[in-house]
């Protein structure tokens, strides 16, 4: 049966895009054999690639039994976690509420612990993470957690216009600039006045090398801001250091250089 591929709208058979890869309905990760969310580009449990393959394993001629590739699964993911142990340090492992109110630039950076959280508030704990290891320059850091993020919103299903900020955010950090691009023409189109839509559509036509639409859409921020921000809406009030880092720039003030 043909289907329409959700990532590139290619006509498509089977349980991936012949297209571009992407995963459609009844596929599994090659991981970890999660059912995969049509069109993700991630395994939501285990960050695998969508349109990663293994090597088909031989089947014993008398049926055989899972119970060894079990074992060994099993045994797989124990080295991972070792791996991973090892990668951000042997310090005890904190408490969720130890780690929420960390701050993000004590001691060694470890994974923080999400498993109690909301699928919203793991998608925020990402986001929160990413974002200030890119601001002190952390590229390792921002490339492991990425696909992880990137799938936790992809997960939530439909987003608020906060939530779409926050994608575009971080698809800005990782390159993405499609999905920059994306979620700041939906934002404008619920309302195109919206300051955080125009901040990411300036970031979006910068990425793209466009300075002239990049300058067009701060200079509309700048005029839409007076009414906007008397509206007090939560992702304004959330996002006010951007809005106000975004207006300096359209209007050509200097960001203060940080002491030392």
């Amino acid at each position: 049966m043909t289907a329409t591929c959700p990532s590139c709208g290619a006509a498509a058979v089977g349980k991936f895009c012949a297209s571009c890869g992407a995963p459609l309905a009844g596929a599994a990760c090659a991981g970890c054999r999660a059912p995969l969310t049509p069109g993700a580009k991630f395994c939501h449990r285990c960050g695998t690639a969508a349109g990663a393959r293994t090597a088909a394993a031989p089947v014993p001629r008398d049926g055989g039994n899972a119970l060894p590739w079990a074992v060994a699964g099993i045994a797989l993911l124990a080295l991972i976690a070792l791996v991973a142990g090892q990668r951000f340090g042997r310090a005890p492992q904190p408490s969720a509420a130890q780690t929420a109110a960390a701050p993000m630039g004590a001691g060694v950076q470890r994974a923080p612990d999400i498993s109690s959280l909301s699928p919203a508030e793991r998608a925020e704990r990402l986001y929160d993470r990413i974002m200030g290891a890119a601001e002190r320059g952390r590229v390792d850091t921002v490339r492991f957690f990425m696909p992880m993020a990137l799938q936790a919103y992809e997960a939530l299903g439909t987003l608020n216009l906060d939530q779409r900020y926050d994608l575009g955010r971080l698809a800005e950090v990782g390159g993405e600039r499609a999905i920059v691009g994306a979620q700041a023409d939906t934002i404008l189109r619920s309302n195109p006045q919206h300051l955080l839509g125009l901040i990411l559509a300036s970031k979006a036509a910068g990425l793209r090398g466009d300075t002239a639409a990049a300058r067009g859409y701060l200079q509309r921020l700048v005029r839409a801001e007076p009414a906007e921000r008397a509206r007090q809406l939560p992702e304004y009030l959330l996002h006010q250091n951007d809005i106000d880092v975004a207006l300096r720039e359209a209007r050509g003030v200097r960001e203060p250089r940080p002491p030392g």
